[in-house]
């Protein structure tokens, strides 16, 4: 086991690297008696097969190593046919080079017609299952928008981050319940939602997504498009950074740049810097100084020691507030019952006693709004009147 590099002004359109580093190469993994060879960029379907035939051994490229560590990862029937429809997407312009039966995709169905080659047959046969799995896909997309509609009125927040940034850890850390949570790469391919308390009977729901990383392969998010739509259906989108990782900084900037890629957008932005319990004091507030100036509003977070998601907490409660509409309110004043909930569950900004009703500027919840503006002895307004 082993590392090459090569500095190249341009790929080599035949093997990518050039022709005197397929000889070293080729050499090396005879003397090693190295079985498999991968390159951490991508790579044509012609580059791939040359290289093969001149190192006769296994070539991957960066691509095809990803999709296989999703597919160990790949637990749910949902994220199965997601990483299935990946690898079919890549394996397609592939097939000359990685020729199979494929007997398990056929399923024994289709056999050769007259001068049909058994390429032709694989090419149609996995066309045929592409277009069956994006169909799947597209229902269960569907059904989670469906599921999108029925949270309507719930604050909403979802984590986004580099692979291995903390995310599930968060989330079992803020809800108290149970999720998957190793220290290994990709290790949440299925989106988790859970209902979070963030104080005085306020909350949000939270879901975690799948991780990104450097250079993400474009059929692997084309396949996950369903499932990262929680990301633009979100009021807030958390971006969680391993504070304590070497290169944060650069993972930062990647996953930012794919949410540009794929469009997607939240209402407002919140950086976590997680991992904190392992920075120094020192370390913390150079990235505090840091981290104010390039990128504002930033929350430091830690899910092993005491209360170290309670600054988060804190904060998700602060902007739920602050999404909720604000509106001006002329209630009895009589009705002691009533202003003692919008007090207790809203945000009272300002008020004014006229008498027998009392008006008041208020940010109030969604639910509590529509309930209010049932009742004939209050009076709802859209924006505070005028002086």
């Amino acid at each position: 086991m082993g590392t090459a590099e090569q500095q190249l002004e341009a790929p080599h359109p035949a093997h990518y690297i050039g022709t005197g580093k397929v000889e070293e190469l080729r050499q090396r993994v005879s003397d090693d008696e190295i079985t498999l060879v991968i390159f951490d960029e991508d790579l044509t379907p012609t580059q791939g097969q040359k290289l093969e035939e001149a190192l006769d051994v296994r070539v991957m490229d960066r691509t095809e190593l990803i999709i296989d560590i999703f597919a160990l990862r790949a637990r749910t029937a949902e994220a199965k046919m997601q990483v299935e429809l990946a690898q079919l997407q890549y394996l397609m312009p592939r097939l000359k080079r990685m020729w199979t039966h494929l007997s398990r995709i056929r399923g024994g169905i289709g056999l050769r017609g007259p001068g049909e080659t058994q390429l032709e047959t694989d090419r149609r046969l996995i066309g045929r299952k592409i277009g069956d799995l994006k169909r799947r896909l597209e229902r269960v997309a569907r059904q989670r928008a469906t599921q999108r509609q029925g949270r309507a009125g719930e604050y909403r927040v979802a984590l986004v981050g580099y692979t291995n940034a903390g995310k599930s850890s968060i989330l079992a850390g803020l809800s108290g319940s149970e999720l998957f949570v190793e220290n290994r790469l990709f290790a949440t391919l299925d989106p988790a939602t859970r209902i979070v308390e963030l104080g005085d009977e306020l909350y949000a729901l939270v879901t975690d997504t799948v991780g990104f990383i450097r250079k993400l392969p474009h059929d692997l998010v084309a396949s996950f498009r369903a499932t990262l739509e929680e990301v633009n259906e979100s009021d807030l989108l958390c971006h969680v950074v391993d504070v304590s990782h070497p290169n944060w900084e650069e993972q930062y900037e990647v996953v930012e740049e794919v949410l540009v890629e794929l469009g997607f957008h939240a209402g407002h932005h919140l950086v976590l810097f997680n991992k904190v319990d392992r920075l120094t004091h020192g370390e913390q507030s150079a990235v505090d100084e840091r981290s104010t100036n390039l990128l504002g509003g930033h929350v430091f977070s830690s899910t092993v020691e005491p209360d170290g998601l309670e600054a988060l907490r804190a904060e998700l409660r602060r902007l739920a507030m602050e999404s909720w509409p604000t509106v001006a309110l002329s209630v009895p004043a009589a009705d002691g019952e009533l202003l003692a909930r919008i007090y207790r569950e809203g945000a009272v900004l300002g008020r004014e006693d006229r008498g027998e009703r009392i008006h008041l500027t208020v940010r109030l919840p969604v639910e509590l709004l529509g309930r209010l503006r049932m009742r004939d002895e209050v009076s709802v307004f859209e924006a505070p009147p005028a002086a």
